[in-house]
């Protein structure tokens, strides 16, 4: 397999597989529908397929860029690099409220993401929902299916209950391997989140949702009530109308919103 794209071999520790269909890019950017005057937020442009298609429409894009070699090709590149505010930094580290503040402005984030990281990496933007408007995301067909899953499914998880506790999750286009160099063994989609200006359930401690759910799904086959022991008793599930035989992928999200609250509210009660 050829890993060599326009002189820079792709490199495996960063994930890099680089979108060269220009159907597809075009699909992505419509969606995108980038304008003048908004913050826009590319993470891990590579070789600047997207980038340069987006700077086609507007003024200014920064990028989030951790490869240090494809940092400096875009710092040099001939036609855009006056549009563009380069950051040579780590995604998963990046402070995307700073940039917001600065602009005064919510961001508009887009990106090929790493599929290596993708999962953690939405989730570190997960905690930044505030300062942003929208995202597009290209990931693996299957993390997008996880995304969209609802209760009853197979793909259902802690992804897709954090994902939709945060943002609205729309679904944009599929897209073969054969858009990319080199191709990666799985299909991708890419997808749009909107974080909810007024989310549909609320709790009381996001983290505890997080442990809640990761603890659940963990042990996916068992019921609930072993799955969970440790951190919920019988009466807990009782009392918010959860069926402890039932398993974690049968529990939607408002039900795992509403013993987050019981059980938080309880600790505050005992101490």
């Amino acid at each position: 397999m050829n890993k060599t794209h326009l002189g820079h071999t792709a490199r495996k520790r960063f994930g890099q597989n680089f979108l060269v269909d220009n159907n597809v890019i075009q699909n992505i950017v419509a969606a995108i529908h980038p304008q003048n005057g908004q913050v826009l937020v590319e993470i891990g442009p590579g070789l600047g397929a997207l980038t340069e298609a987006v700077v086609a429409r507007v003024d200014k894009l920064n990028v989030i860029e951790i490869d240090r070699d494809l940092a400096a090709r875009l710092a040099s590149h001939p036609f855009i690099r006056d549009k563009l505010t380069i950051y040579q930094e780590d995604a998963m580290k990046f402070d995307f409220t700073k940039l917001a503040v600065e602009h005064d402005t919510p961001l508009r984030v887009f990106g090929n993401l790493p599929y290596n990281i993708s999962t953690p990496l939405m989730f570190h933007l997960f905690t930044y929902t505030r300062t942003i408007e929208d995202m597009f995301f290209m990931l693996q067909k299957e993390v997008v299916e996880r995304l969209v899953a609802g209760p009853g499914s197979k793909t259902y998880g802690r992804l897709s209950i954090m994902a939709q506790y945060y943002c609205e999750v729309i679904p944009v286009l599929e897209v073969p391997p054969n858009a990319f160099k080199p191709a990666p063994k799985v299909d991708s989609a890419v997808v749009k989140l909107v974080p909810h200006k007024n989310p549909p359930h609320l709790v009381d401690d996001i983290k505890l949702l997080s442990r809640v759910t990761a603890a659940a799904f963990a042990q996916r086959r068992k019921t609930l009530r072993n799955s969970l022991s440790e951190m919920a008793s019988l009466e807990d599930l009782n009392k918010v109308g959860i069926d402890e035989k039932l398993r974690a992928e049968n529990i939607t999200i408002k039900q795992y919103c509403d013993l987050v609250n019981h059980l938080s509210q309880k600790c505050t009660a005992n101490d």
